[in-house]
Parts: C-alpha cells; structure tokens; sequence
C-alpha cells in the first residue's frame, strides 16, 4: 500500500512520465461494465504501466442523498477532503438508478494486439488509499442476512475513518454504538473489487454480478503485488477498474466491505492462447496469482455450485500445470487446499481456491 496522508485529489502525485487515466468526463461508466460496442478511452501497448484513479460510489447514491458533500459533511469530512469527481459523477446522470449498478468504473483500456482465447495479464504495482475515510453499507437485502438486517425499514451505510494506531500502521476504526468513540480498528488491506475485461456483447453488463469477464469479483487477496489473468473476450481485450476497497472479510456479509476511493498503477501484459493453455489448460473464468498461491474461482447464482465449479477449476488448472491426474489433483486439493468465499452479496456468488504453489517445489530428491 502506498502512503498516504490525506487527500490524492485528481492529478496529483503522478508522475510526469506515467500514463495515467483519471475519473472525468468520458473516462468512467456507473452501474454498468464495457463491451464490445464501447471505444476504449486510452489505448496502450503490451506491458505497459497505468496509473488509475477510481471512485468508490459510496456517499453518491441516492439512499445517501445524492450529495457527496452533504454526506461527508455529515460525518464530519470536510469539504476540501472530498474528491471533486464524486460531486461531478454523483450530478452526471451516468447512471439509471432503478436499472444500473452501483459501481464506478474506470476506462476501459485498449491492450493492442489481445485476441479472445488470450490471457489478459493484470500485475497489481501499488494501490494508495486517495481519502482517510469509508464506507461499510447494508442495503438491498442482498447482505447475507436479508429480513434480518438491516433491522428497520432504510439502508444502513456505516462511517468508518482511517488512521494510524500505537505502532504506526494504517486502520479501519468503527465505534461499537452509534455516536460513540473508535473502539475496534481492523487493518487495512486495499484491492480492486472490480477488475475485468469487456464482455462479447452490444449491451454492457450490470456491474454487480462477476462472471468469466471478471467485473465485480471481490477476490480480497488481489492486494499490491499480484497478479489477475483475466479470459479475453474481445480484440484488445478492453480492461476496466473499479469497487475500491481498504478491507473486506471473506464473504462481504453486509453486502459491502470497507469501500473506498483508491489510486492503482497496473501493468497490463497478453499471454497468448497456446501459452496459456500451457500454463493453465482451459481457464473458464479469472485466476488470481501471488507469491505463494495460484488462485482459480468459480461463480453461480447458488453458492454450491460457485464451490463445484472452483473446484473443478483447480483440478483443470493443477492437470494442465503440474501434470497431475484428476483424481491425484482432487485428493490433494482436499487434503491441502482452502476454499474460500469470496461474497455472497454479488447475485452471482463467489468461492476461490488457495493452491499453494510451494507444495510442488517440496518433493525430496
């Protein structure tokens, strides 16, 4: 994580030779994902590095009032701590509030020469923090206790400031009554809830449910320093970023997690069709990869088949990789693999495998 000590307002702190794609006029769409039909708003080469700016959308929706300013001010930010692109996205009319999501997103990007069987090859360099504050909301009853909470009849979005504690390291702090004083912070963790590619489609894509494409993924552990391979579904594959968090727990119970503006710097790279089958055989949906760990996924609307489909992944993934026979991949991956839930508040529900890559690096001469 970058550091960060108040505001990254649009434009500052970039480097002057860096490519950088801003949140204005023409750089974002809200509630909605790119296709096919949408011109890239930046177009780069192969391996090429990309500051990006998103917006979270939270203190911009209208149970929030509408009014990034008022809401804020509310919580006692003042005005000068709140992103000029808020107020300019949140009066936009970019997005049809019955209809759309409620995600911002940034670009979409052009990587030249990206066919569809392609690997798109996202390396996270460094997410910052641009605000010290955020927002944890329950609303829609999409939490995982619908009926349940929120308990009265609105939406609940819960203030939570950022700062550092005793030994110096950045967190999430969160009062345990109303109006009452910090009394647990959570270390931050910040990621990219939404990383994908355009979809192969005239019509863009509600930006709430993940799919193949990626989109509203909520893969916690894709924090600076690894690595997103998305499926290519288009030319140019068309990448696109967005749902910044500073924290999430595995599942987002509440429906969001720590949602915050973020300033990320990506480098975007292809892996060709024939070396990517290589690598990682039939790859049917995102992959996510760190020092430690290979990460398949799986996605459905019913969280057992989310789970199958992982699995199923990681056993393709283990065959192509490691040359492992099926049932050898099946049993160790239960004898030796976590399966995590990503969310269950997306439509489309998510589970990830952590396959850690050291276990094939251990076997005795």
């Amino acid at each position: 994580m970058g550091d960060f000590e108040g505001v990254l307002r649009r434009g500052e702190g970039v480097p002057a030779d860096a490519v950088y794609l801003p949140v204005e006029d023409g750089t974002f769409t809200w509630g909605r994902l790119p296709c096919q039909a949408n011109a890239p708003v930046l177009t780069v080469e192969p391996g090429a590095t990309v500051v990006v700016d998103t917006l979270s959308h939270e203190g911009l929706l209208p149970d929030q009032g509408s009014d990034p300013l008022a809401f804020f001010a509310a919580h006692g930010v003042a005005a000068d701590a709140v992103l000029e692109e808020a107020s300019e996205v949140a009066s936009s009319g970019a997005r049809h509030a019955d209809e759309d999501g409620p995600h911002v997103v940034t670009g979409p990007i052009a990587v030249r020469g990206a066919r569809p069987g392609d690997l798109l090859v996202v390396d996270i360099v460094d997410l910052t923090p641009r605000v010290p504050y955020g927002v944890i909301s329950n609303r829609h009853g999409r939490g995982a206790l619908p009926g349940e909470m929120p308990a009265g009849p609105d939406n609940v979005s819960v203030f939570s400031r950022i700062g550092r504690d005793a030994q110096g390291a950045w967190r999430g702090w969160l009062p345990a009554r109303d109006g009452g004083p910090d009394a647990v912070g959570f270390p931050l963790a910040p990621f990219l809830g939404i990383m994908g590619v355009a979809t192969a489609t005239q019509g863009r894509a509600h930006s709430v449910p993940p799919g193949p494409h990626g989109g509203n993924i909520d893969v916690k552990e894709l924090v600076a320093g690894t690595r997103l391979y998305l499926p290519v579904q288009v030319p140019d594959a068309l990448f696109y970023a967005g749902d910044p968090h500073f924290a999430q727990g595995d599942g987002e119970v509440a429906l969001t997690a720590l949602e915050a503006s973020l300033r990320a710097t990506v480098r975007l790279e292809i892996v060709p069709e024939r070396e990517a089958l290589r690598a990682f055989g039939e790859i049917a949906g995102p992959l996510g990869e760190t020092a430690d760990h290979l990460i398949p996924t799986g996605m459905d609307a019913d969280l057992d088949e989310a789970m199958r489909a992982c699995v199923r992944q990681a056993v393709a993934i283990l065959s192509a990789r490691y040359g492992m026979d099926a049932h050898l991949a099946y049993a160790y991956l239960s004898a030796a693999t976590d399966f995590r839930i990503s969310q269950v508040v997306d439509l489309v529900q998510g589970v990830h495998a952590m396959i850690r890559t050291s276990d094939f690096e251990a076997v005795p001469e």
